[in-house]
């Protein structure tokens, strides 16, 4: 009988320190503001509804700002934060110099706050601001328990650390998706946003013009692929023209990515070597073989587990009144 008591205590304290693990991520949950906020989720898509026929090309930028916020120090809306004159934040990091609609968020941050002051995080409306304006572009719907609260860090050289470069080989990428708790597959799906929206030549012109420093082009990429973007978007090395990402379907949330992959077609070297490994080239090949309806289901499990990461709650950050600085 001690024996059995002793086992069922011994059980009984794993329980919990298992439950205390997982107990950030547990404080996230669907209708978190119901309460608090009632009209924190219809005020955010209401807005979406309003003004993305506007600008909708900002759906492919509001998944990349996402994206970039959760892999430096979680999803806390660290991206949004200001420069100061002693930091310079995220933002102005090499990889998001290019991210745009921070004003868009503001505004939606402020209709929030004359609802209800100091309840709605900047970590929360990013993440609904994604999902509402990539569902209002005909992109996929994903579940967005919310909860997060708002870091009060934020640094360039974080930031140029941890978000993946468009020249990552596959094992960069795995371990930078690895070290945010994401493996090959969440790699796969989540690239296929590069589905929608563009590109600039900056981020890709070595595969073009200096591969390997001596003036070649990256043989992996096809050839009248390469020679079209020579003659009509990157003409010469300094070049910094706009590309589409999906050549012809940039605007549609489709399996296009995918098959241009298989032709060797993909714009970055970060997409290309999704063909080089056997495990995410099957992942596409299944992706490309099969019907988009499983693509936007396996698609938004990957983006709300991307949306869980290291998420700050409970008493941790703050709620920022103004997303673009911390509170005083």
């Amino acid at each position: 009988m001690k024996m059995r008591q002793l086992t069922s205590l011994v059980l009984a304290t794993i329980v919990c320190l298992i439950g205390l693990i997982g107990s950030t991520q547990a404080q996230l949950q669907l209708g978190f503001y119901a309460n608090s906020c009632p009209n924190a989720e219809k005020i955010v898509l209401d807005f979406v509804h309003q003004h993305i026929h506007n600008a909708p090309s900002l759906a492919a930028t509001f998944i990349r700002m996402h994206f970039h916020d959760c892999f430096v120090r979680g999803c806390d809306a660290s991206v949004l934060i200001n420069t100061t004159s002693n930091n310079q934040a995220e933002k102005d990091a090499p990889p998001n110099r290019t991210l745009r609609g921070f004003d868009f968020i503001d505004r939606v941050k402020s209709l929030l706050e004359a609802e209800c002051p100091g309840v709605v995080s900047c970590a929360d409306v990013l993440s609904l601001v994604t999902r509402d304006t990539i569902v209002a572009t005909g992109g996929p719907y994903w579940e967005v328990p919310t909860g997060r609260r708002d870091g009060v860090i934020s640094r360039s050289s974080e930031a140029t650390a941890n978000i993946p470069p468009p020249s990552s080989n596959f094992s960069r990428l795995q371990t930078l998706f690895g070290n945010q708790g994401l493996d090959v597959k969440d790699l796969v799906l989540l690239s296929g946003a590069h589905t929608i929206g563009i590109a600039h030549c900056s981020s890709f012109r070595n595969r073009l013009y200096n591969f390997t420093g001596v003036g070649n082009q990256d043989p992996s990429l096809d050839p009248r692929y390469a020679a079209n973007l020579k003659a009509n978007k990157c003409k010469t090395p300094t070049d910094n023209s706009k590309v589409e990402m999906d050549p012809g379907s940039r605007k549609t949330f489709d399996l296009s990515y995918y098959s241009l992959l298989l032709k060797r077609r993909g714009l970055f070297q970060s997409d290309s070597a999704l063909t080089k490994d056997l495990t995410s080239l099957g992942l596409v090949q299944k992706l490309v073989e099969g019907p988009i309806e499983e693509f936007f289901a396996e698609f938004a499990a990957a983006m709300e587990k991307m949306g869980r990461i290291n998420v700050k709650t409970g008493t941790e950050g703050e709620i920022r009144k103004r997303c673009g600085v911390v509170n005083s």
